[in-house]
């Protein structure tokens, strides 16, 4: 595989690829280090260019977002990252749905529908990822999923097949899908929504971002929510009962405007996120007897 980077040059032309990108150019952390080769494509076509190439080259390949949810570790990641780019930015209204490409920021489809008097999404107008990110994780906020108005999902295969699927077949649960057991790229979701009053759709994304502006620690680079939520209890005031709200590792820090939140305080390691991580969930299941679990991906060369 050492050459296979040349090839990749001879067989993706037309496809913009860049080599050694940083991802913490890509990632709301701000922490990693490169990829061997970010591809973009622009189309379906591009994109199963890219895939079949993989496949018959044995080369490893990701799905890059928004990198709202990521951790890179600090060696980076090998292989292929792809980035959507082009055509799976658009998005459409087809009478009552929303038809988005898996590349458009969530956030922006949140608020653009709710622009245009549709209302079903605002609860996603915080979400710093993408549509297909969402849809992978089954993403959700004060008390919305994705789940609840996902209706379709397209996805192309390593092998270049290209599906549709009904949500009822992702097995959507709690941030799960089944695309997190499955090796596929979704690139299209589509949304059930339903007409509102322009004037309440945007007065209800005004108060959710005022409620996230406030609450958490948007100002500095993190990814978001760190653990999931154990069954009975709250993340945040667990860690602030240990008294380590504020504690810091290296770059890393516990936010001391929310505690369920590792900020990079400046310059901070993967290294030092993952040792906070390991300090916060051994302090916890000492003295609450909680067991915590990431709700972060960890992905890249150890």
């Amino acid at each position: 595989m050492s050459d296979w980077r040349s090839l990749a040059a001879e067989r993706l032309g037309g496809i913009e690829t860049i080599r050694d990108f940083p991802m913490s150019r890509l990632t709301t952390f701000q922490i990693g280090g490169p990829i061997d080769l970010l591809v973009q494509p622009q189309h379906t076509g591009e994109l199963q260019r890219v895939l079949q190439f993989c496949a018959a080259e044995g080369v490893p390949w990701m799905v890059l977002g928004l990198g709202s949810n990521l951790l890179v570790r600090d060696k980076g990641i090998r292989g292929i990252g792809i980035k959507l780019a082009g055509e799976f930015l658009e998005w459409r209204m087809d009478g009552p749905t929303a038809r988005a490409g898996a590349g458009l920021a969530l956030g922006d489809l949140s608020r653009e529908t709710a622009c245009l008097g549709w209302s079903g999404l605002e609860f996603a107008c915080g979400i710093p990822g993408t549509v297909g990110g969402a849809v992978f994780m089954n993403a959700g906020a004060y008390d919305g999923e994705i789940g609840q108005v996902l209706t379709a999902v397209e996805a192309c295969y390593p092998d270049g097949g290209y599906v549709r699927l009904n949500a009822s077949d992702l097995e959507l649960g709690y941030r799960f899908s089944r695309f997190q057991r499955e090796k596929a790229v979704i690139t299209r979701a589509d949304f059930g929504l339903r007409p509102a009053a322009k004037a309440d759709a945007e007065a209800r994304i005004t108060e959710l971002t005022c409620q996230r502006q406030s609450k958490q620690p948007l100002e500095m680079p993190s990814a978001g929510s760190v653990f999931r939520r154990p069954a009975g209890y709250y993340v945040g005031p667990l860690i602030e009962q240990a008294g380590l709200k504020g504690f810091r590792i290296g770059g890393a820090q516990v936010s001391p405007k929310h505690a369920g939140f590792i900020v990079n305080a400046g310059g901070a390691t993967a290294a030092d996120v993952l040792a906070l991580i390991e300090h916060i969930r051994r302090e916890i299941r000492e003295r609450s007897g909680v067991e915590l679990v990431p709700e972060v991906r960890v992905i890249g060369e150890e």
